[in-house]
């Protein structure tokens, strides 16, 4: 922007006092070449050049006089058109032949006067004005730039807030130093921060409400329960006794597993953790499911011995490996190979975490669904039928344990199938 405006400033300036000065310079060479008389007197054209600050070349049949032979006249000629000096013919002080004919004046005999710019002290006066002018321009703009920089800096401070609120963090409001709080950039501060604290609110109610109708519930659960055990074992109330306690059973995890999830997205979720063995929980694990009717051979085991005790938290961690088998076992399709349950140290250099990868060789998930998978009620099926899966919340269950024990839930299509990475820390 500085060059553009100096520039433009610069060629108006010059076109301007250009043509104003045209005639005043016309007469002024015109009264010049009459002084020095026809022929041209090169005495008097001497002295005229001792006293002001000109360049006189004088060529014809009689008088050739030049006064600085240095600045490389153009070749001498009576041609009044062609210019003369090459300071105009390049155009340093004008810019065409127009500008060369105006200093250019033929005699009645034939001679050629012809007039420029001599050796002036302060010719490169004008290119280091114009430098400095820039320069100028250059370090205004800079400052400029810091000074509404420095106004919008708050934009920064808000942006990051809005940044942890999408995020879900509310523990940490919009701060701006006070000189920012009574601009407009603060009251919008100030709004994020109310919408911040209300959108907060909002999300704890649910909470609250949540856990108070999961607890609500258990009562008549157990009362449901109760009634079903008294039910007759055989004959015809049999079928529907088996139905109502599936249902039942169903209706209890789904409500164990909303108060679980409740509980680790709260801050302050409390682990019972202890040194554990993970290879030997993920067979007591995999000895569960089996005795719960999948067949042995449904699953195989590749556990690494290295794995050294990991702080955790057995509970939790149990029914993080159950969710992860039961959603293989799920989708893996009858005559497929078995899921694969691995335990192994991170093999990277310096990365200290213990590896379980369980992998199914189902059909997999369109890639558009793989980050909501972890959400939850989110479900791939759109008919959400129940022969295609349970609620949504066991994978969102596992990633809470995963990140309550500092550790890392990844999941992706393993070409076939479905595969979960779970990175669990060696020490914590």
């Amino acid at each position: 922007m500085s060059a553009v405006f100096f520039y433009g400033l610069q060629r108006a300036m010059a076109v301007g006092w250009r043509e104003a000065a045209r005639p005043l310079l016309a007469d002024y060479v015109d009264r010049l070449a009459a002084d020095l008389g026809t022929p041209p007197d090169a005495a008097k054209a001497q002295r005229l050049v001792d006293r002001l600050p000109l360049s006189v070349r004088i060529s014809g049949p009689v008088v050739n006089f030049d006064s600085h032979p240095r600045h490389q006249h153009a070749n001498a000629g009576s041609d009044v058109n062609a210019p003369s000096d090459t300071y105009w013919r390049q155009g340093k002080y004008g810019r065409d032949a127009e500008n060369a004919r105006l200093l250019q004046r033929k005699t009645a005999d034939g001679h050629v006067i012809s007039f420029g710019l001599g050796d002036l002290d302060w010719r490169g006066g004008p290119g280091s004005v114009g430098w400095v002018t820039l320069l100028a321009l250059l370090g205004l703009t800079a400052l400029a730039y810091l000074y509404v920089r420095r106004l919008l800096r708050p934009l920064d401070a808000i942006g990051a807030g809005a940044k942890r609120i999408g995020a879900g963090d509310f523990s940490q409001s919009i701060a701006l130093k006070r000189r920012e709080q009574s601009s407009e950039l603060g009251d919008l501060a100030r709004q994020i921060n109310t919408m911040g604290g209300d959108i907060h609110q909002m999300l704890e109610a649910k909470r609250g409400l949540l856990l108070a109708v999961s607890h609500e519930l258990r009562s008549p659960l157990t009362r449901a329960r109760l009634n079903i055990e008294l039910l007759p074992e055989s004959g015809v109330a049999e079928a529907p006794r088996e139905a109502l306690k599936r249902d039942v059973a169903e209706m209890s995890r789904l409500i164990s597993d909303l108060l679980e999830s409740e509980r680790l997205s709260s801050r302050h979720a409390a682990l019972h953790t202890e040194p554990t063995d993970l290879a030997a929980l993920l067979r007591d694990v995999a000895a569960g499911v089996a005795a719960s009717g999948t067949p042995a051979a449904a699953l195989r085991l590749n556990l690494e011995s290295a794995v050294p005790l990991l702080q955790l938290d057995p509970a939790r961690i149990r029914l993080l490996l159950r969710n992860l088998i039961d959603n293989a076992l799920r989708y893996n399709p009858p005559g497929a190979a078995p899921v694969e349950i691995t335990l192994r140290r991170s093999p990277q250099p310096g990365d200290k975490e213990a590896v379980i990868t369980v992998r199914d060789h189902g059909p997999g998930v369109p890639e558009a669904h793989l980050p909501n998978l972890t959400e939850p009620f989110f479900r791939p099926d759109a008919a959400r039928q129940r022969s295609t899966g349970g609620v949504g919340l066991g994978l969102h269950l596992c990633k809470l344990v995963v990140q309550a024990h500092g550790g890392t839930l990844a999941l992706g299509n393993a070409s076939p199938g479905l595969a979960a990475v779970v990175r669990l820390p060696l020490a914590r």
